[in-house]
């Protein structure tokens, strides 16, 4: 164990056992002196002790001295000495107490300039701890700032992905609405197109009925006079009109099939561009809307034209039925007129 650590030590041991300050710089002046040999200093006492102010290590080592100058003089004092060995343990005595208070002021001195910068440093660094504790008291509230604006941007964050959720399923909704709309135009136009086939059969068969009853007007036609001739032109120009309307007909009916199929093609297309829309939804929700608004549209006018070539069509098979009655009343007339005319015919 080395010195000062034993010093330190025992310094420990002499706290515990005496609580008064003053008692306890004295015991310390003591124990350094008459047992370490060391010559006792304020900020020895101080180091050591490390109890009260500045000045209290001070006065403990001024009474130590002048307690210890008051027992040399007791024991220079004693009858059985010299003379000439009291004067010179007195002066001696004198020399080392005037050494002794003059380092004691000196240390004194030093620890109170060495006090006062510990101060002056510990001032400083109190209001730079001020300053950095106030900074961050700044930083602190600002940071709250910043986590309460982020708290309410994740908030607004997650009701706008609420809404784009709703809008997406809405839109899903629509685009579904849209695919029924879409599969039940295709039916219909499916039993338009089976309709209009059947109404073209039927309007076919009329046209060879009506053939074959023009024919029979010719063969009894061409028994008949001239009358009968010019009648018969004129029913031949009546079935080549049904003919000609025929043909229009069907020239039309292809053009409406072309049509329709395609506004098919183009809704088709148009229902792909939806679907890839639908996956571009967060970029251009209102360019999809645009475009189910157009489809919607088109979806109207292409039932509005269905509604118009079936109307058209209806139209036709009402010609058709009713044109070809002229032929069978002037084919089955003749037979009436052979009577009047049988004497023109003897002549």
């Amino acid at each position: 164990m080395s010195t000062e650590t034993e010093i330190q030590s025992e310094v420990e041991s002499l706290k515990a056992r005496f609580s008064d300050t003053k008692a306890l710089y004295r015991e310390v002046c003591a124990l350094l002196f008459f047992r370490h040999g060391i010559t006792p200093t304020a900020s020895k006492l101080y180091q050591y002790a490390r109890r009260g102010s500045m000045s209290a290590p001070a006065d403990a080592l001024a009474k130590f001295w002048e307690e210890l100058r008051a027992k040399a003089r007791i024991e220079i004092d004693h009858p059985d000495l010299p003379e000439g060995l009291k004067v010179a343990a007195a002066d001696a005595i004198a020399e080392i107490w005037r050494q002794a208070s003059g380092a004691a002021r000196a240390e004194l001195a030093e620890v109170r300039i060495e006090a006062r910068a510990d101060v002056t440093r510990a001032e400083t660094d109190l209001a730079s701890c001020r300053r950095a504790n106030e900074e961050s008291a700044a930083q602190v509230e600002t940071l709250r700032q910043e986590v309460r604006r982020l708290e309410e941007l994740a908030l607004s964050t997650s009701t706008e992905l609420e809404t784009e959720r709703r809008a997406h399923a809405g839109t899903a909704a629509r685009i579904l609405e849209l695919q029924r709309h879409h599969d039940e135009l295709i039916h219909r136009q499916d039993a338009m197109r089976t309709a209009f086939s059947a109404d073209l059969a039927q309007a076919q068969g009329a046209v060879e009925a009506a053939n074959a009853r023009a024919d029979t007007a010719k063969r009894r036609a061409l028994l008949e006079i001239d009358d009968e001739r010019q009648a018969r032109a004129k029913a031949e120009k009546q079935l080549e009109t049904v003919r000609g309307q025929a043909v229009k007909e069907g020239a039309r009916h292809r053009e409406v099939e072309l049509e329709q199929a395609d506004a098919l093609g183009r809704l088709r297309a148009q229902f792909d561009a939806a679907q890839v829309s639908i996956r571009e939804l967060s970029a251009g929700r209102l360019e999809l809307s645009d475009q189910l608004d157009a489809t919607a549209r088109e979806l109207a006018e292409a039932k509005q034209l269905a509604s118009a070539h079936k109307a058209e069509a209806e139209t036709v098979r009402s010609m058709l039925e009713r044109m070809p009655l002229a032929s069978p009343a002037e084919a089955t007339s003749p037979p009436t007129k052979p009577k009047v005319k049988s004497p023109r015919r003897k002549g």
